[in-house]
């Protein structure tokens, strides 16, 4: 299996090449030195982009309202374009991203002080930390190496905490996570151990009801819609079925049958369907306005994001960490994002997503919508890699790949633009809203987050 350092830097390369993710309804149907940046103004996010659902499941979990969730959207948009660009010029003394606050002021770690200037310039705050992220990802490798080998007990979560430049791991008592790390070989240097409680577990479902069912028996969400060349299909959580598996939909008639299926170690499968399954770019949104997706930009740590799934519809949070490993009864699972989003069995494999940004199927988790929780998702880029799907968004229906020819003008990508500055592009002007370096794919007329048309 590849490393997650370099399927994380594989992931990011794609993810600012093209932004290009669809959700589902198939019709029918992640020092202490610091600086800060100089104030920078917050782009709206166009009301119609945010349906009524969307917008309640993040009053009712996050407290935001209206127009406090299209202002923290739009900052967490336009953190994530800036964060892929630094990640990339900073190279080896990157050490994080994470957003704060209802405006979502993005922290950008790097272990070398000489980078504080290239950070603020950028428009986000710079923290100078003792590691970089490819050093504290390492120290996590090898404790998921040694998973591989014997499934840690009583350990079920270790990831890389950004904000605290340390990798945590969590153990039912401390004795039982400083056990799985001497067994590792990994020094205490870069560790914190702490006790945890919690006890995550796969989310499929032994019941009927809506979305999809295996083979007449359990129940799981789908994802988001794909298509491998002309065939249609969803991505969906590995653990809901094996290659093979077939698939009856919401009103129980032949949907589909999985093609590819990897559980344990990551939680991701896709499914083809027959011809009677239409592919949409969109998320059920359960009675309150379905959520069309128009990109897949992963989002950083401290970010909001909502899940749907076919037991509790809709429940909002925030991204805690990235890259965290959970051990299931089943096995440990690598490479998933820990968030406060709320699931219960039957939410498994259904879509996760910031704004109109797809960011992928849920795993598993701890806790219930009633008492809250503590939620994993697969990330999606690293699915549709896997199998060579290509997913659907809006915009005429059809998976598209953003050309490499550009419609002329000004604007190119790998420079950096500073707020104020103006480009033209396929015969229009527009003007930066936020300073950041262009990336392949973030064209003007592309990412209005960044540039307005003047």
């Amino acid at each position: 299996m590849e490393n997650t350092t370099a399927l994380r830097r594989r992931v990011r390369a794609t993810a600012t090449a093209t932004v290009a993710v669809g959700a589902l309804a198939l019709a029918g149907l992640t020092g202490v030195a610091s600086a800060d940046p100089p104030a920078a103004t917050t782009p709206a996010v166009s009301a119609d982009s945010l349906p009524p659902g969307l917008l309640a499941a993040m009053e009712r979990d996050l407290g935001l309202g209206a127009d406090a969730a299209r202002t923290r959207i739009a900052g967490e948009y336009r953190a994530a374009a800036v964060a892929a660009g630094l990640e990339r010029t900073l190279g080896a003394s990157f050490a994080g991203v994470r957003v704060s606050g209802d405006r979502a002021d993005l922290t950008v770690s790097t272990t070398d002080a000489s980078e504080a200037a290239r950070i603020t310039a950028e428009g986000a705050r710079a923290e100078v930390v003792g590691h970089s992220l490819e050093r504290l990802e390492a120290v996590k490798e090898r404790l998921d190496g040694a998973a591989l080998s014997k499934a840690p007990k009583n350990v079920p979560v270790w990831y890389v905490d950004v904000e605290a430049n340390r990798v945590v791991v969590n153990g039912a008592s401390t004795s039982a996570a400083e056990a799985f790390v001497k067994a590792a070989g990994v020094g205490g240097r870069l560790v914190t151990v702490a006790r945890s409680t919690e006890q995550p577990r796969a989310l499929a479902d032994i019941r009927g009801g809506d979305a999809y069912h295996m083979n007449g028996g359990g129940r799981c969400s789908v994802g988001f819609s794909v298509t491998r060349g002309t065939q249609n299909g969803f991505v969906t959580a590995g653990h809901c079925g094996r290659t093979g598996t077939t698939t009856n939909g919401v009103d129980q008639q032949a949907q589909g049958t999985f093609q590819g299926s990897t559980f344990p170690g990551r939680d991701y499968a896709w499914v083809a369907t027959n011809a009677n399954w239409v592919p949409r770019p969109l998320v059920n949104g359960y009675g309150r306005g379905d959520v069309s997706v128009t990109g897949s930009t992963p989002s950083v740590v401290g970010a909001s994001v909502c899940r749907s799934g076919s037991t509790t519809g809709w429940h909002c949070g925030t991204i805690q960490q990235l890259n965290t490993s959970v051990t299931y009864p089943e096995g440990t699972i690598s490479g998933v994002t820990r968030t406060t989003v709320c699931a219960e069995p039957g939410d498994s494999g259904g879509a996760y997503i910031s704004g109109s940004q797809a960011q992928g199927v849920t795993s598993g988790g701890s806790g219930n919508c009633s008492s809250g929780g503590t939620t994993y998702f697969q990330p999606l880029l690293p699915a549709l890699e896997a199998y060579g799907l290509t997913l659907v968004t809006s915009g005429g229906g059809n998976p598209t790949t953003p050309p490499t020819d550009q419609p002329g003008g000004t604007w190119a990508a790998g420079t950096s633009y500073a707020v104020g500055a103006t480009v033209t592009y396929g015969g229009a002007a527009y003007r930066c809203l936020q300073a950041h370096t262009a990336q392949a794919g973030w064209t003007p007329a592309a990412v209005p987050a960044l540039w307005q048309r003047v």
